[in-house]
């Protein structure tokens, strides 16, 4: 058999087909969903991705006789390695046949591309920040991944336990039926809570008509907050400065549906916690075949506005760290029940959670919620 060549990605044409070769090998999967070309090619561009202000990156592919056969991403976050006292670079877009050579290629050259940069230690699947998809599929195989998470097949933990790498943290999603007659589990238990929490502590609901009021006198800005404060202490979080937010509002705004984002405020208007979901799109990406441009977009129009999908992705709930165990989050939760039982949908998809942490655990005691998937961050010493 031909030996494995390893070749470092240089302009844009090499760098599509380092995003197409997810597609063609996961192009009989029912469950993966594929990354948008467009939208990969912006996160891989430095002067479209706010990430590369504090991140570096190299993209590396393996070679068998001309043949694409793995790629990986190899990135130092500065900014993260400064938060929390760490000499670490990240791997991530990991994709590789079934083949040993291949894996050890791959991440040979991503642990001496580490230490040539004087790093200690790689881990992944880790993008540039929080924000881009992280972690190994470890197990939930069998289910239809999601718009903003991995899917990898099950022989992926397999490579990287021979070549040395370890568990550092572990993520679960859950599969939350919508509360329906026969299915309400304890559901009033939300709205109990909600109505307390908001009496004693002086909090309101508040929904949005249209984008420009998320936009007006810098709203957008002081939801973001939120999610910084409430995420920073977890697993390799790095605060988004104003450009990244920027990049995710106009991103993502115009796609979300105003019923599915819930803010709760004080008295005086200061958000101290958000919930925002969306229709499940891994089927109209699927259709789309990941490419926006010149007619997938019509699929997700229609997944969107015209007749959407019965699962829900929830894609981020955030409460200040304050106002944490106050009931907030019930809040949030008794705000979007009703709505997700109007728009019909039958399930709901958290996003990832790190199985350590307990508060984002214990949110769903009173709903029918079941983990579904596994995924984790592995870790190698890399150092001389």
């Amino acid at each position: 058999m031909s030996a494995i060549t390893i070749k470092r990605v240089s302009g844009r044409r090499e760098l599509k087909s380092f995003i197409r070769f997810n597609y063609e090998l996961y192009k009989d999967c029912p469950y993966a969903v594929p990354d948008f070309l467009e939208d990969t090619l912006d996160t891989f561009n430095p002067k479209k991705n706010a990430a590369f202000e504090f991140c570096e990156a190299d993209f590396f592919l393996a070679l068998r006789d001309g043949r694409i056969v793995g790629r990986v991403a190899v990135i130092i976050n500065h900014k993260a390695n400064e938060t929390w006292g760490t000499k670490n670079a990240r791997f991530g877009w990991i994709d590789f046949i079934d083949d040993p050579e291949v894996s050890r290629a791959l991440m040979d050259t991503a642990e001496a591309w580490a230490r040539e940069k004087g790093m200690e230690a790689l881990e992944g699947p880790l993008g540039f920040t929080d924000m881009d998809p992280e972690g190994m599929l470890t197990g939930g195989y069998d289910q239809l991944s999601t718009m903003a998470t991995i899917y990898n097949y099950p022989y992926y933990p397999l490579h990287m336990e021979r070549l040395g790498y370890e568990k550092e943290v572990d993520w679960v999603e859950r599969k939350i039926t919508v509360p329906t007659p026969g299915h309400e589990a304890r559901m009033d238990k939300y709205f109990r809570v909600a109505e307390i929490s908001a009496g004693r502590y002086g909090l309101r609901v508040r929904k949005f008509r249209n984008v420009r009021e998320i936009r007006r006198g810098g709203y957008a800005y002081r939801i973001f907050h939120v999610v910084n404060e409430a995420y920073a202490p977890l697993f390799g979080y790095t605060k988004m400065n104003e450009r990244q937010i920027d990049q995710y509002v106009n991103m993502y705004l115009p796609l979300i549906d105003l019923r599915l984002l819930t803010v709760i405020e004080t008295a005086d208007g200061e958000p101290v916690a958000m919930g925002v979901g969306m229709p499940s799109l891994s089927r109209a990406i699927q259709k789309a075949k990941a490419r926006l441009f010149p007619f997938g977009w019509i699929h997700l129009l229609k997944a969107l506005f015209i007749k959407h999908s019965d699962i829900a992705d929830m894609l981020l709930v955030a409460v200040l760290p304050e106002y944490q165990n106050k009931g907030v989050n019930a809040m949030i939760f008794a705000d979007l029940i009703p709505v997700y039982q109007q728009m019909g949908f039958k399930t709901a998809e958290t996003h990832p959670q790190l199985e350590t942490n307990e508060k984002s655990q214990g949110q769903w005691a009173y709903l029918e919620a079941e983990v579904h998937k596994h995924r984790r961050c592995y870790k190698k010493a890399v150092g001389h």
